[in-house]
């Protein structure tokens, strides 16, 4: 076992806001390489970013991490305090870029319980060589590693910057309040003196033992933080900076005199006091004071905490548990015999207030697709500069939200569709000038509601697919059974969404090896979506990705066939009716149809399907239900419907999944009688 999992929480923490400074870096890079420079506040948030993750990275002991993040803040320590420095913008964001894959890998290790021990000196010696090169190039003269700064010994209890002249020097006060149940308030504190230092001559604190006794925390939790600090930098940025705290539910801070300073320094040094010091009211000058509006504020971002997804799953089937047995309660034949209008009243009451907990806890698990609308920018980064192309991404409705288990199954196919996109379809640049179109080819990735589904929208303006190339190369490899006239531009199309199937005759590190698009196919299938290619020769393709909004709880109708149950989602039914004999006719080999409305649908029996004992044969007595996902119709045939209902999606048992694969089950769930309904994969049962 790794020695810094001793205090897992504090792992936990550490990997989610580290990751979240990754990510929020990665996308202020390809931002900023748009627009070709960096912005003094970006350059700001830079240098802060790198700060943080140095001191939280060596005092997790994660000391390569560490000492990568301290050689790119030095980069942008000299940048900030030069104004007018030169430097190579485009290699700078390349070597942050490398360094962020580095973080990734290395974050990615200690979450997984690994030792995070990635090579990171080639990288720092190429940091270092540029950072050598910026100081040249623009004449800066030579400081010592850390311009000028030094960091806090886990053992020091206070810190002094070296040289420290009086002049224009003032004195604080101030005392920090964590969040109630925020946990590790002594590890908080220490990040907070740690990353101080550049603001600061000299700071003591108190609990000053809070590295080496874990008890300083409940001291800090009850007394609140004390520091006291000696600094030529204005109040204000020292105030902001504490107030940028994570999170900080109260801030005290005040100016005192030279004689205060002194004796708070003694008093912080002490070990044994214990008597909370208070700031005296004379000399509040500083002390918080917000407006109404700025109050709401504060508090509305308060109110935001993070949640473990694992409890947020354990909720979920709290909840469809609940629906289960609300279901086993107002369904039991038992009582919905009886009439009893109190009953009715209480399971119409019970009825309302689950429905309003799924909401709620759908709502909770809700999280916008932005962060991997944003990641699908680098790969577009990245692959452009290999392949030598010139590709823009444009992006909308990344507000739209999906469920948390979904969005992490959507990244890989977004991921695979984007690289064909630019490998495949978009042209080079001569090739697209000489077609008459942009020099820039374009990517539109797009998210928008669609009904109880989201749809995920890639569309490039490049070659297209060729129909007659698709249908020869699926043909050669066993794919097809029809001639090329008998089938649709969309069946086509779909051909390469097939196993193995690649029109690529070259293999790159991008494709050619027939692996891609039936991931795509995999992934969005195993979350009960569906895709659809669309492609104009000359013009494009368009792949549309149609994902539901969560996959726990659905709206399902009930049918039986013989003595078992089906369930159908309703969002794919269309309608249902009961037909007469002479309305069915069968095509040339024997396949029954029906005609409505001048189209004709086949039929399906699944009685016949699934091999189920019945005595409803008769399309007279029997019903047919319509049905539609994607570009499929056709009409199921059932005994009876029993009628709507939510119901809890359930994985059907491994023997099934792993060693009795059957044909069009999505799952499984428990009606309110008890019994055990299947619920179908209509888009399956079509294949």
């Amino acid at each position: 076992m790794n020695n810094w999992y001793i205090d897992e929480p504090m792992i936990e923490v550490y990997v989610y806001e580290t990751s979240q400074i990754v990510e929020t870096l990665e996308q202020l890079m390809i931002t900023s390489e748009k627009s070709g420079e960096f912005s003094q506040e970006c350059i700001n948030e830079i240098f802060r970013s790198m700060h943080t993750v140095k001191g939280s990275s060596a005092m997790m002991m994660f000391n390569d991490m560490s000492l990568l993040a301290h050689h790119m803040e030095d980069i942008f320590f000299v940048i900030r305090e030069n104004p007018q420095v030169k430097y190579d913008f485009t290699l700078l964001v390349d070597i942050i870029l490398e360094s962020i894959d580095f973080f990734k890998i290395e974050l990615m290790k200690i979450s997984e319980g690994e030792t995070p021990d990635g090579d990171n000196l080639e990288l720092i010696e190429k940091v270092s060589q540029y950072l050598e090169r910026v100081k040249k190039e623009n004449h800066i003269e030579e400081k010592n590693s850390n311009g000028n700064k030094k960091t806090i010994d886990e053992k020091q209890k206070y810190y002094i910057r070296q040289s420290s002249k009086e002049e224009n020097v003032k004195y604080y006060k101030a005392k920090i309040h964590f969040k109630k149940d925020c946990e590790m308030e002594n590890i908080r504190s220490y990040t907070v003196v740690h990353n101080i230092v550049d603001l600061v001559e000299e700071v003591h604190y108190k609990p000053n033992d809070i590295i080496e006794n874990e008890q300083s925390a409940e001291e800090i939790r009850s007394k609140g933080f004390l520091l006291a600090i000696k600094s030529k930098s204005e109040s204000k940025k020292i105030k902001e900076y504490l107030e940028s705290t994570i999170f900080l539910e109260n801030l005290e801070f005040d100016e005192i005199n030279d004689s205060d300073y002194k004796e708070l320094s003694k008093l912080y040094e002490d070990k044994d006091i214990s008597e909370e010091i208070k700031i005296p009211e004379t000399s509040k000058k500083y002390v918080e004071k917000k407006s109404k509006k700025e109050e709401v504020s504060l508090s509305t971002k308060q109110n935001i905490i993070s949640v473990n997804v694992d409890k947020l799953d354990k909720l979920m089937d709290m909840v469809g548990e609940l629906v289960i047995a609300q279901a086993m309660v107002t369904q039991n034949p038992e009582v919905t015999s009886l009439e009893i209008e109190s009953f009715h009243k209480a399971s119409r009451q019970l009825h309302k207030i689950s429905g309003e907990l799924q909401d709620l806890v759908m709502a909770i698990r809700m999280v916008p697709l932005s962060t991997t609308f944003m990641k699908m920018h680098r790969i577009v980064r990245d692959m452009t500069r290999k392949l030598g192309k010139n590709v823009e991404l444009d992006v909308y409705g990344e507000e739209t939200e999906v469920d948390k288990n979904i969005i992490e199954k959507i990244a890989d196919p977004l991921m695979h569709i984007i690289r064909n996109a630019i490998d495949h379809g978009i042209e080079d640049e001569q090739t697209r000038v000489e077609n008459g179109k942009n020099r820039q080819g374009t990517i539109v990735l797009e998210a928008k509601n669609s009904g109880s589904d989201v749809l995920i929208i890639i569309k490039d303006d490049g070659k297209g697919l060729h129909k007659k190339a698709l249908y020869e190369k699926a043909d050669s490899n066993g794919l097809v059974n029809r001639p090329f006239e008998e089938m649709s531009n969309r069946e086509i199309y779909n051909l390469i969404l097939h196993p193995g199937f690649s029109t690529k005759q070259k293999v790159t590190e991008f494709s050619g090896r027939g692996v891609g698009m039936d991931v795509v196919t995999k992934n969005i299938e195993s979350i009960g979506g569906s895709v659809i290619v669309d492609s104009e020769l000359g013009h494009g393709t368009t792949i549309i990705l149609k994902i539901p909004l969560t996959i726990a709880i659905i709206e399902g109708m009930n049918i039986k066939v013989g003595e078992t149950r089906f369930t159908i989602p309703i969002m794919t039914i269309e309608e249902s009716f009961r037909p007469e004999n002479n309305e069915i006719i069968c095509d040339t080999q024997g396949q029954e149809m029906i005609m409505v409305r001048g189209r004709c649908y086949p039929i399906l029996r699944l009685h016949d399907f699934y091999k189920i004992p019945t005595e409803i044969k008769d399309f007279n007595d029997g019903i047919l239900i319509m049905v539609q996902d994607g570009e499929c119709n056709f009409c199921i045939f059932a005994d009876e419907l029993l009628g709507q209902q939510q119901v809890v999606v359930k994985s059907l048992p491994n023997y099934i999944k792993k060693y009795r694969k059957i044909k069009g089950l999505g799952g499984c769930t428990l009606l309110g009688d008890g019994s055990i309904s299947l619920i179908l994969d209509v888009g399956e049962l079509y294949l």
